[in-house]
């Protein structure tokens, strides 16, 4: 099963602030927030969501085909990437612009503040998917990550009017984007990834219910934060999956990146919708105990005794075949 991660690639900026961001809003001066804050360290990483997920499916090994655009400044990173398992043999190279970065404070209460610099990702809409699939002998999902947005639209339509199955995650784009653009982007995906707030945005601002949506999309995929993950179909039982416990809990960044990464490879794997939401909840816990997105190790024994803790031997044993 070959799989394209279409979205961000970017340079990543964390900061952590020590106090709260609660603490510092004053709830009648809203309108004219001017706030500084000092924080305590600075990590600069390679990031960027399609980046994200990719890098976490060619750590599973499922050899993942990265879609998106970058500057001249890509070679280190396109180098670190091929290295770790990804085809970047689709990625534009913008003639004139850098790289896009993410400049992101975390508070005490893992709450985050972030700021988003376009740069070199504007020209993925430039990108044609038939020329990706051309390339590598075909697709069989296309996953629409947070990019461009004119690049997600066409992506999008692409897919549809090529069958190429397709899934849907608007990530932090939904906070731009208008209700027709939502609905233009979700209509007959395969699958639709979203966090528990940005599902309920995406009902409101598409005026559909929780209901119309299911009948509209294949599966919808819900991250539930430490509860773990809902999986909705139409019609049918959800399927819940918890998360496993933590050793620590470091930095949020990327978590949802590497869920996505999961569940992927276990649709490689021909895994159950069950155990591919377990995949995605155990490297999710490998990312939230790291600092950065792209710096956690896979080592194959303590992810399995770890995955094995958290929801058995026999899941397990069924993913250990793959993962070796």
């Amino acid at each position: 099963m070959r799989i394209a991660v279409t979205g961000s690639i970017a340079t990543d900026h964390l900061m952590t602030f020590p106090g709260r961001f609660a603490d510092q809003l004053v709830a009648d001066q809203l309108h004219t927030v001017s706030l500084s804050f000092l924080v305590d360290n600075l990590d600069v990483r390679r990031g960027g969501v399609g980046a994200n997920v990719a890098f976490g499916m060619g750590q599973l090994g499922t050899r993942p085909i990265l879609v998106g655009a970058a500057g001249a400044d890509f070679d280190e990173y396109r180098a670190w990437l091929d290295r770790h398992g990804v085809d970047t043999g689709s990625v534009r190279i913008s003639e004139t612009l850098h790289t896009a970065r993410f400049v992101c404070t975390t508070d005490a209460d893992h709450n985050q503040i972030g700021s988003f610099y376009t740069g070199a990702m504007s020209e993925a809409r430039l990108i044609e998917l038939k020329t990706v699939a051309d390339r590598v002998g075909g697709l069989d999902l296309v996953l629409i990550g947070a990019d461009d947005p004119e690049a997600m639209l066409r992506h999008t339509e692409e897919c549809r009017t090529r069958s190429i199955p397709f899934a849907a995650d608007f990530s932090q784009q939904i906070a731009r984007m208008g209700g027709e653009e939502i609905r233009i982007l979700l209509e007959g995906a395969t699958y639709l990834f979203s966090n528990e707030y940005e599902k309920g945005l995406i009902e409101s601002k598409t005026g559909w219910s929780d209901a119309e949506i299911l009948a509209k999309v294949g599966h919808r995929v819900t991250t539930l934060g430490a509860r773990g993950v809902r999986i909705e179909r139409d019609g049918e039982d959800p399927i819940e999956v918890g998360c496993p416990q933590e050793e620590r809990k470091l930095e949020p960044t990327g978590v949802g990146d590497a869920f996505r990464a999961g569940f992927l490879s276990g649709l490689v794997w021909g895994v159950s919708l069950e155990r591919a939401a377990q995949i995605g909840c155990m490297l999710a816990t490998l990312v939230i105990e790291t600092v950065g997105t792209q710096e956690y190790q896979l080592r194959r024994g303590h992810f399995m005794d770890r995955f094995a803790t958290a929801y058995g031997d026999e899941a397990a044993a069924e993913v250990r075949k793959h993962l070796a």
